[in-house]
């Protein structure tokens, strides 16, 4: 506008006006008052620059004869290139954005003395009250102003790399336009390839994980001459505060760092092993997500079968009992671009820190290692001895589970007898007294899925280390009493001491205890003997009126197996 009166003052909004009763106080140069100047200024206008500024145009008794506000859209021009009127030519040049100032020009730096049709009389001196929105050059490019720079900064933002970030969107002036923050929801593209405008593709690039920067870019690098048709207007420098939250390109795959390998790594997991693992998951800006240590449980699962997101299935393969690691998962490899809702937004990058506590194969049997065997070892154990022994037990990442050093006595089993894991059992046969051995027990042949509440987890691999302190042979396969010397051809006869052709529970009790106390017969060792002869009785008593009778009695030798005489 002001050449021509800003093209015509757009006649649609003026009206005429009568020249001023009074001649116009002189002036020989523009008057500028600055009624507001911004704190800072990180750019002045030049000649040759454009710019954006709205106005109101008086004459000097206060008479409006023109008003951008009144149009609802700022004049938008190049300074110095004879476009305006010479004065406001003059006047924008070194004023900064959001400064106010009222400028005066004389006529003949006006319309002088042709005026302006019926607006503008001749000769008038005419006041602007003037505030500058924008100002930009063209050869302008983007601007970057990086105020955050994360250490370390171990990968930057390359051309198809797929980023996710938050923003405010304003204007050169302040004003906001749009906020991914309000939205709660960041922002997420390809950068690099067209799906931005060409001031954010490259204000983008070379940004690290957290950095924060702000891009100021010309219009001709952002919504151009006809704006967004909202919120933007035309020929708008665009400022863009931004954090960059997350970044990873399509063709990545997981990336493993932070690995802490213990010294001995006798074996590493494979597809089809079961895992045993904490971890602590967040988001590539540290956002946390989940924690298994929150729930004080490891999470379990087999590996290479997708029971887990494909970038965790390929991270878990590979590693050592006591490994701790860092498995970096991009999004194809983890939750895709759905994520999983309020905790795992889509196309997140996910971080897990892991410490695998043990692992095992459903194929596993029991690993026994002799630490120690004595120089002489005649008898060693076998099914149905009764032995006694010391252990101390623990997870395979070390955590004690018991001991029986801790209660000062030995742990008494008979082999074979199911008083024990089948893991240990395979453990102790073909022991020597004296002996130590280091057990490793796979579940399956351990306390299984459910483990043994508040002291050895579901799934949970165990380690034995034990010591055989004493051993008492155990009878034959399907004996519980023996004779150590001939059996007397008067039995019945002996035990019916009241002479009465029947044997009575008392009796047959008495009997087997006087036999094995005077070493003529032997019990089986490691169970209860009353038990054992009521169990004896039971099956002599074959009516079971609670006597056995002559023809009732028969030796073990005499019919089908069982555990009698």
């Amino acid at each position: 506008m002001i050449q021509c009166l800003h093209a015509m003052l757009f006649l649609s909004v003026l009206v005429a006006f009568a020249a001023c009763d009074a001649p116009p106080v002189p002036l020989d140069d523009i008057l500028i008052e600055k009624t507001f100047v911004p704190e800072q200024c990180v750019r002045a206008v030049k000649v040759g620059d454009y710019v954006r500024y709205h106005y109101n145009g008086m004459f000097p008794d206060g008479k409006k004869f023109d008003s951008s506000y009144d149009r609802g859209t700022t004049y938008n021009v190049f300074v110095g290139k004879k476009q305006l009127i010479a004065g406001m030519d003059k006047a924008l040049v070194g004023l900064c954005v959001n400064e106010r100032v009222l400028v005066k020009i004389p006529p003949h730096l006006a319309y002088g003395k042709q005026g302006y049709g019926e607006i503008i009389p001749a000769d008038a001196i005419l006041h602007f009250d003037v505030l500058l929105l924008d100002v930009w050059n063209p050869e302008d490019g983007v601007q970057i102003k990086t105020y955050h720079t994360p250490s370390p900064c171990s990968r930057k933002v390359e051309v198809s790399d797929y980023i996710r970030y938050h923003y405010n969107g304003t204007l050169l002036d302040g004003t906001l336009f749009d906020s991914s923050h309000t939205r709660m929801r960041t922002y997420d593209t390809y950068v690099g390839i067209g799906w931005l405008i060409a001031g954010m593709d490259q204000g983008l690039l070379g940004m690290c994980v957290g950095e924060k920067r702000i891009i100021t870019m010309p219009p001709s690098l952002g919504y151009g001459e006809n704006g967004d048709g909202s919120d933007i207007p035309g020929q708008a420098s665009l400022v863009f505060d931004v954090v960059l939250l997350d970044l990873h390109n399509p063709k990545d795959g997981i990336t493993v760092t932070n690995q802490v390998v213990p010294e001995s790594c006798t074996r590493k997991t494979v597809t089809g092993d079961f895992v045993r693992y904490h971890y602590n998951g967040s988001l590539l800006d540290g956002t946390f997500f989940d924690s298994s240590y929150s729930r004080n449980h490891t999470y379990d699962t087999y590996v290479g079968k997708g029971y887990v997101i494909t970038g965790m299935d390929e991270g878990l393969i590979g590693v050592c009992v006591g490994e701790k690691r860092t498995v970096i998962i991009p999004p194809h490899l983890g939750y895709g671009e759905e994520g999983t809702g309020s905790k795992i937004p889509g196309s997140a990058v996910l971080v897990f820190d892991i410490d695998i506590i043990d692992f095992h194969n459903p194929t596993d049997n029991a690993v026994m290692t002799t630490v120690h065997k004595p120089e002489e070892c005649d008898k060693q154990t076998k099914k149905g001895d009764f032995i006694k022994y010391h252990y101390n037990a623990s997870l395979m990442d070390g955590t004690s589970i018991d001991s029986t050093h801790n209660y000062g006595k030995t742990y008494n089993i008979v082999l074979g007898a199911n008083q024990v894991v089948p893991g240990m059992e395979d453990g102790l046969m073909e022991m020597c007294v004296g002996e130590k051995r280091h057990l490793v027990i796979p579940p399956h042949l351990g306390y299984g899925e459910r483990g043994v509440a508040d002291e050895v987890p579901g799934s949970a691999v165990l380690v034995f280390d034990i010591e055989l302190v004493e051993l008492e042979e155990g009878l034959p396969e399907g004996y519980m009493f023996i004779w150590n010397d001939d059996v007397s051809p008067d039995l019945f006869t002996e035990m019916d001491t009241d002479k009465n052709a029947e044997v009575e529970p008392s009796e047959f009790t008495d009997y087997i205890m006087r036999q094995v106390s005077e070493g003529k017969g032997r019990l089986a060792p490691g169970f209860d003997p009353n038990r054992i002869i009521d169990n004896m009785f039971s099956n002599q008593d074959r009516d079971g009126d609670g006597k056995i009778t002559e023809a009732e009695f028969r030796l073990k030798a005499d019919e089908a197996p069982h555990d009698e005489l």
